[in-house]
């Protein structure tokens, strides 16, 4: 059974406040003011001028306690895209990340294609492939980060305001803690915000939403053998606090029941999300040996993504 054996993040030292994120949008103050007041954002991290998407990769890898020690091990890199684009052509950051980490002889490539959620669903390839692999000792490792390429990444119309942090896994074939129970995705391609057909493609996303996140996160815990409220916590995508509390309505669910405590902290960080929430999960005693928590994320596309872990 696929197991997460380690996770790490990387949260950059500087400091944004959401006035000066959004300077150069020339908002209304009446629009900040609800951005904090009610979507619960207040500052993101960013990276300082100069430093690459490489840095920001390497340094949530070099987080993990074992990846020293476990890197011979390691027989795939997979790089959680969200964007289609996040470096100017010809840049890739993976060759560089590989070898800056000495892991230059696993396969490596990038999963995309489902935008914020890719990092869940890297988490499901990579225990397929480590299942095929055949060796109980080999070793997947998932890095997950975006910089903030363009103007457009900074906010999105669903009130996602984007900072810059990365995240860092193991994974493995097996294990006693962290072990992936279940994991489900619903894809809704006539929701996609791109499409070209259909106008109003956003205005329904935005009116589906809420009933698609509680429908894939009920489904990955019937797949986990559970019911909603028997999971400890649900690590989300930090998107804005609002949406979350309708989410936690339509499962009946109490508003703490889904950790929000970095929204304000550091924003959305793309695919990193989940990933880092778990470590301020851990960090904090959230979880004990045995908990059931979910990790669940949402994307443009239309990708909903839910996956149950025992701790």
């Amino acid at each position: 059974m696929t197991a997460l054996r380690e996770i790490a993040g990387h949260l950059p030292d500087r400091l944004v406040p959401l006035e000066e994120l959004l300077a150069d949008w020339q908002l209304p103050a009446s629009t900040v003011d609800t951005l904090r007041r009610s979507y619960g954002y207040s500052e993101v991290r960013r990276q300082q001028p100069g430093e690459t998407l490489t840095d920001l990769l390497v340094r949530a890898a070099h987080n993990l306690p074992s990846l020293a020690a476990l890197r011979n091990q390691i027989r795939y890199v997979l790089y959680a895209r969200t964007v289609p684009v996040s470096q100017p052509h010809p840049l890739n950051p993976l060759p560089d990340v590989c070898e800056q980490l000495g892991v230059g002889g696993a396969t490596a490539f990038a999963v995309t294609h489902h935008g914020c959620a890719a990092g869940l669903l890297a988490v499901d390839m990579a225990g397929r492939l480590l299942a095929l692999d055949g060796d109980p000792d080999a070793l997947a490792l998932i890095v997950a980060a975006e910089q903030v390429f363009t103007l457009d990444e900074t906010l999105r119309p669903e009130a996602r305001i984007f900072g810059e942090a990365s995240a860092a896994c193991l994974v493995s074939s097996a294990g006693g803690r962290d072990r992936v129970l279940s994991y489900a995705t619903l894809q809704r391609g006539d929701l996609d915000h791109w499409a070209t057909d259909r106008p109003d493609h956003a205005e329904r996303f935005a009116k589906e939403y809420t009933v698609l996140v509680a429908e894939v996160i009920s489904t990955a815990a019937e797949r986990a053998g559970l019911r909603v409220d028997e999971l400890r916590l649900i690590l989300p995508h930090n998107v804005n606090v609002r949406s979350w509390r309708k989410v936690c309505r339509q499962l009946g669910l109490p508003p703490t029941a889904v950790l929000l405590d970095n929204v304000p902290l550091i924003g959305h960080t793309f695919a990193a999300d989940p990933f880092l929430n778990y470590r301020t999960a851990v960090d904090s005693g959230m979880l004990r040996a045995g908990d059931r928590y979910l990790m669940a994320s949402a994307a443009y596309g239309a990708i909903f993504s839910a996956m149950v872990v025992e701790h």
